[in-house]
């Protein structure tokens, strides 16, 4: 399906996307889901929505040249110009626009695509301040553009990851099975995620892992080989309650393990662990203290949640306007459905 996406962003103005991908269950597969690309089947199951993303390094010329050629696209903000929904996109939320609910009759699809400054999304995926896109980005994409060709942003993405796994070891135990490792990080962008509570499936996390575990191995394979002093393969077991076979990782618990894992951490994370903390001071205090503290994986997830909680909210509301409420509302009531139907 890969040309079909191609032939899909053809239409847009790419001269200064410097990153691309899609996501979600219309283009990974999901447990409980219709299969992704089976045999002849070029297209997505039957009722999906494919999501883009377009990293840009300059979204007013974007949003003008966008607005030019596919003015439907937009909801009534459009009325407005291109630099006030540039100004929009990146001073509200988590610095995405979206427009929502995209049918696109001459590829038979319907898409969802949000639209990141370049700079912003480097913050993200650096320092975690949104962990919005960060946390999109924790599972397998598709990329319609090699970040390879990018290498500020090719770096960034990678210290992603390995903040991904950073945090896992901090949360797991000494032994855990790859599913364990793989449903840990994907759910760092979910558990804070307001929309958890409604109009989301309960089991997300588990049908976008299970099915997909061999996407996480390749994805992950670099920033697990990073972390060798700190994890390895143990042995091959099983699944806890299952008789299917699992890959077993052992990981040093020390209080010098968990002190190097905290100290790299992302700069919005970090800030989170001194508000949270029960100790108070700076950040190597900190470290020290929660190094040693049975209550670090507590304090760690619920500093994470914060950022997740507070950039869905923002950003959930400020969609409302980007897509216009009839489309919110189809929008919802799509999400409902699938929720209700897995």
């Amino acid at each position: 399906m890969l040309d079909l996406y191609r032939r899909t962003v053809a239409r847009f103005p790419l001269g200064s996307a410097s990153y691309m991908f899609a996501y979600g269950s219309g283009v990974k597969q999901q447990e409980g889901y219709e299969k992704v690309g089976n045999g002849n089947n070029k297209r997505p199951p039957p009722g999906t929505v494919v999501d883009l993303v377009f990293c840009v390094r300059d979204a007013q010329g974007f949003h003008a040249e966008n607005m030019h050629r596919h003015p439907e696209h937009y909801s009534a903000l459009r009325h407005l110009g291109p630099n006030f929904v540039a100004r929009y996109q990146e001073r509200l939320g988590a610095g995405v626009y979206c427009n929502t609910l995209v049918p696109l009759p001459d590829v038979g699809i319907t898409i969802k695509y949000g639209v990141v400054s370049q700079e912003q999304l480097l913050e993200d995926l650096l320092d975690w301040r949104h962990l919005y896109l960060a946390g999109r980005l924790h599972k397998p994409v598709t990329n319609l553009v090699n970040p390879s060709d990018n290498p500020p942003l090719k770096a960034a993405l990678d210290r992603n990851l390995l903040s991904a796994v950073q945090v896992a070891l901090l949360l797991l135990p000494e032994k855990f099975t790859a599913y364990g490792l793989f449903h840990t990080i994907a759910g760092l962008s979910y558990k804070g995620d307001f929309r958890m509570i409604f109009g989301e499936n309960k089991q997300k996390v588990h049908n976008i892992v299970s099915p997909q575990i061999n996407d996480f191995f390749a994805l992950y394979q670099p920033s697990l080989g990073q972390l060798s002093d700190y994890v390895a393969v143990n042995m091959k077991g099983q699944e806890p309650g299952s008789r299917k076979p699992a890959i077993i990782f052992e990981q040093d618990k020390s209080s010098s393990a968990s002190s190097q894992h905290l100290r790299q951490l992302p700069r919005e994370l970090q800030k989170r662990l001194q508000r949270n903390a029960a100790c108070r001071g700076d950040y190597t205090q900190v470290v020290n203290h929660l190094s040693m503290a049975s209550q670090l994986p507590e304090v760690l997830q619920a500093s994470v949640n914060d950022i997740v909680w507070r950039s869905s909210v923002t950003q959930s509301i400020k969609n409302i306007p980007s897509a216009g409420l009839l489309k919110s509302l189809a929008y919802s009531y799509r999400k409902a459905q699938k929720t209700f139907a897995v």
